[in-house]
């Protein structure tokens, strides 16, 4: 078993603990397939009443994929590899998704990208009320990806589109209105939470024992502000191109200080994924099943990954971090559309 990870069993709770804590617990490939395996033995495992994902560290539940593994994968042209990172990354969301048993998650920090992949699609996530949330792709030259558009389709589209195309972070008011995660709780109760959720696992209604857990423990988290704005927007987040939206957001931004910074985000993303994140989030609505999702995902993965954008977003932001990527092409209008279109359909 791979050093990242803690496998436990504490009673009848089988406890997965992400364990890369010098970086946010971002998955690695041998992370991925740590808990692949430990959840399809644990499915056989009748002492296993409830699975639980918890995380070391003080910094946050996870930060995402290990993006900067797949980069040096894409700059040696390894792209099968890559490809396959991504194919296990989203079986695992499957996994977690249509899991058999209760699957409960206990979230801390910084939970973005694929940390949401896995605490989002938990039957029953607790996050502590300052943790902060962010699918931050467009910013990277990617996609957003791990089956989040099946849980933004159930929200309005405005406030999906809000948050994925400004990769902005949010806090928990946000991600409880955007279907993310299921309850707030105090830092300082998160160890009770916890103990009770062990002891959920030992009733013979686990599922009862944990609702009614989240019931008590739960409490106010603050306004979902980027959803106030994306409410206030609906009319420009309508648009049916992003350029269309843009123009919108502009118009909509003269004297309004939060309708700008909105906007001034959107705008600095990779050109290339604002138009993949637009179809594709568009394209689950459609067929918004867990399984569906993920397959356009890993298709759309599998496009962009291979695009100049990944290989200079990653640089620009986790690599030398100087935050000043160079997007190719510089501007939507040179956006390879139809390659993003047959990307979905392929």
């Amino acid at each position: 078993m791979t050093p990242q990870l803690e496998i436990s069993v504490e009673g009848n709770l089988g406890v997965i603990a992400l364990d890369r804590p010098e970086a946010i617990n971002a998955l690695s490939r041998e992370m991925i397939d740590g808990i692949f395996a430990t959840l399809e033995r644990w499915r056989q495992d009748e002492a296993v009443r409830v699975v639980l994902f918890e995380a070391r560290g003080s910094r946050g539940f996870c930060a995402g994929g290990d993006v900067r593994a797949i980069r040096k994968l894409a700059v040696e042209g390894e792209f099968d590899a890559a490809d396959a990172y991504f194919a296990a990354e989203y079986a695992m969301n499957l996994a977690i998704s249509t899991y058999p048993k209760p699957v409960a998650a206990l979230g801390h920090g910084v939970v973005m990208g694929g940390g949401i992949g896995i605490l989002g699609h938990a039957r029953y996530s607790f996050v502590a009320s300052d943790s902060r949330f962010a699918m931050p792709e467009a910013a990277i030259g990617f996609v957003s990806d791990v089956g989040v558009n099946a849980l933004l389709a159930l929200v309005p589209e405005p406030r999906a589109l809000a948050f994925l195309l400004s990769g902005m972070t949010v806090g928990v008011g946000d991600a409880l209105t955007l279907g993310l995660c299921d309850a707030a709780i105090d830092p300082a109760r998160r160890e009770a939470v916890r103990a009770g959720i062990v002891a959920a696992a030992a009733q013979t209604d686990a599922e009862t024992t944990l609702v009614m857990l989240m019931q008590a423990e739960s409490i106010q988290a603050d306004p979902p502000s980027l959803c106030g704005d994306a409410d206030r927007l609906a009319e420009a987040f309508g648009g049916g191109t992003t350029t269309a939206i843009l123009a919108a957001l502009a118009a909509a931004a003269a004297g309004d200080d939060a309708t700008g910074r909105l906007r001034d985000a959107i705008v600095s993303r990779s050109p290339t994924s604002l138009a993949a994140i637009l179809v594709s989030h568009r394209a689950a609505r459609q067929r918004p099943g867990i399984a569906d999702v993920l397959t356009l995902d890993l298709r759309l993965a599998r496009f962009m990954v291979r695009q100049p954008d990944f290989v200079e977003g990653v640089r620009a932001v986790l690599v030398d971090k100087d935050q000043t990527p160079r997007w190719r092409p510089a501007a939507l209008e040179g956006v390879d559309l139809a390659g993003i279109t047959r990307a979905l359909s392929d």
